[in-house]
């Protein structure tokens, strides 16, 4: 298997997404502009291409047809069973040495991102439907989890929802493999009000450790809202953040804060005006407003943006 079922972010752009998804168009056409860890996407017909070589292909387009949306049961049962095939099923040789040789080009720990091709657009968003997972070392757990991306494409939340909106089933996914960055701080931001649509408010939301803690509802993450013509905090508020999601001995570990750090200030000064300025860029270079996802090591990068759908 050649070099051409992997593109490097660097090569990509926001025209891409039927090669490399939304989550990867997004990342490549953003690359080179602002701090995005380095990475490199398995393409989307590598995925229709496994389930060809492991023979599964037919037998995961009789079931699918098999769903009933209105029948929440049956469609659980059936995506159990779609995605146990793709699970037990093995990556060919040529593939796994591909992704493997890549792999090494990056610094050890990794995120495995599914990036579907209808994700992230501007009239539909998948956002959370389909599986990421975060500090990934190994080459064994690699292949693993870039099964378990694929697999994700089945839930039957992801089904039902595709159903619901009239896109078919086809297995149309990339999968990003991207550096890892070890976050001290992490959050979101919305580059327009979200509550009351003001185009001149933006929000930051930040929490201690990776942003998994704010995506799963586990923290209330510190709250900042910005004037964005001013690049100035409006109001502040500071939320109690029990627990923190960090890398420890290289696995994903909930911890507890104490009272002092809980109550902490996620953000200071110059990390907050860090943040405005890469987020008013973004916002700009995409001319429409943008949900963004961001990770403090050091510095800032930028995990992900895309455009708000619920305005």
């Amino acid at each position: 298997m050649t070099s051409h079922f992997i593109k490097w972010l660097k090569d990509v752009k926001k025209k891409d997404i039927s090669t490399v998804g939304g989550k990867g168009a997004n990342l490549g056409e953003m690359f080179s502009r602002f701090p995005i860890p380095d990475g490199f996407c398995i393409i989307v017909s590598v995925f229709e291409i496994f389930l060809e070589s492991a023979r599964i292909k037919e037998r995961i387009v009789s079931l699918v047809e098999k769903v009933d949306v209105n029948d929440l049961e049956k469609t659980e049962f059936l995506s159990k069973q779609i995605r146990n095939l793709i699970i037990k099923s093995i990556i060919s040789p040529e593939m796994q040495n591909e992704v493997v040789k890549n792999y090494k080009k990056l610094n050890g720990f990794v995120a495995v991102r599914s990036s579907a091709v209808a994700e992230d657009l501007q009239e539909a968003s998948f956002a959370g439907q389909q599986a990421t997972f975060l500090n990934v070392k190994g080459e064994k757990d690699l292949l693993k989890y870039i099964k378990e991306c694929w697999a994700s494409f089945y839930t039957s939340r992801a089904i039902i929802y595709r159903d619901s909106n009239k896109f078919n089933h086809e297995p149309k996914m990339a999968i990003v493999i991207q550096e890892m960055i070890d976050a001290k701080k992490s959050g979101v931001i919305f580059t327009i009000n979200p509550v009351t649509k003001n185009k001149n408010e933006m929000i930051i939301e930040a929490a201690f450790g990776l942003g998994e803690s704010i995506v799963s509802g586990m923290v209330t993450p510190d709250n900042f809202l910005i004037d964005k013509n001013e690049h100035e905090v409006i109001k502040e508020t500071i939320n109690e953040k029990k627990i923190a999601i960090v890398r420890q001995n290289g696995k994903n570990k909930t911890i507890k804060l104490n009272t002092k750090k809980a109550n902490e200030k996620t953000l200071n000064k110059k990390e907050i005006n860090q943040l405005i300025k890469e987020s008013l860029n973004i916002e700009n270079h995409y001319k429409k407003p943008m949900d963004i996802e961001w990770a403090i090591d050091g510095k800032v990068y930028i995990l992900q943006a895309r455009p708000i759908t619920t305005l």
